[in-house]
């Protein structure tokens, strides 16, 4: 939403007047803060500060989807999502791309296209997400990170549709881009 958008919202505004530090590990932060309310009452709000990331949907010139199976230790399960990665600290979003990219998937893109950003925790995270279609892609070789275990697949877009319906993907940042995709009629 444009900042123009939001000039009438002060009747939703909630201010900080205090934040206290909970948590600070290697990648997420937790924050208590006390927030004035529109009506003026004091009221909590505990939240994770995430440095933010990027997604890349790479399409390959046959038209397919390279995506990766990786095991999310959070949730117990192998996910089937499209190359993402955290932001490093002062790093463009279309540069973690390309590292993302490249060391996930060994692929490099000649043409980026940005196709929006997603909020994935609203209620409890300030984490954003950019969303971009990568494509003319070069195969070069992955540089995984050391321990980092992950299988590329290359999906027809039919299929990753029909694999979402099943319930295959959940992620939802691949959906989202998905969602994107789709609209821009990238996707089948």
């Amino acid at each position: 939403m444009s900042d123009d958008a939001r000039t009438g919202d002060g009747n939703l505004i909630e201010t900080r007047v205090d934040s206290t530090p909970v948590f600070d590990g290697a990648l997420l932060h937790v924050r208590k803060d006390t927030v004035r309310l529109p009506s003026g009452r004091l009221a909590t709000r505990e939240y994770i500060v995430h440095p933010g990331a990027v997604l890349v949907a790479p399409r390959l010139a046959d038209g397919r989807w390279i995506l990766e199976r990786q095991f999310r230790y959070p949730v117990g399960r192998v996910f089937v999502e499209f190359p993402a990665g955290k932001r490093d600290a002062n790093e463009a979003p279309i540069d973690t791309g390309r590292r993302e990219l490249l060391e996930e998937t060994g692929y490099e893109a000649a043409r980026w296209t940005r196709l929006g950003e997603v909020h994935p925790g609203i209620g409890y995270s300030n984490e954003a997400i950019d969303l971009w279609l990568a494509e003319d892609l070069r195969h070069v070789g992955r540089k995984l990170d050391e321990d980092e275990h992950l299988d590329v697949v290359a999906m027809r877009g039919a299929d990753l549709l029909a694999e979402a319906d099943r319930g295959g993907v959940t992620d939802a940042k691949t959906l989202a881009a998905v969602f994107h995709l789709l609209r821009r009629g990238v996707l089948p």
